[in-house]
């Protein structure tokens, strides 16, 4: 049992690291004009906005400053990540 949840915390913690990447390429993304129409741009989109429109909702833009973003990177870092880090140790480590 503690090998398979070792190993779904593995992929949840490099999930969350892939997921991370994904959001900086997007942040790149929409400083860019040029690159916002490419089609590449509409996936890494579609990856990203379902995530960040439900705290878009809650946290609006203010003044061209996206803080549904900052949020989620910060979620994803602060709490997310200490949380899978945690789970990974307590489920890897054999205690003898």
């Amino acid at each position: 049992m503690n090998l398979l949840l070792c190993d779904v915390a593995k992929a949840l913690a490099i999930g969350v690291n892939l997921y991370t990447f994904v959001l900086l390429i997007y942040a790149v993304i929409s400083w860019v004009p040029e690159l916002r129409r490419s089609r590449w741009a509409y996936y890494v989109g579609s990856i990203v906005e379902p995530v960040l429109a439900p705290i878009r909702r809650i946290i609006p833009p203010l003044g061209g400053l996206d803080l549904a973003f900052l949020v989620l990177l910060l979620v994803l870092q602060l709490l997310v990540r200490p949380i899978l880090a945690t789970m990974a140790f307590n489920s890897c480590i054999a205690i003898f």
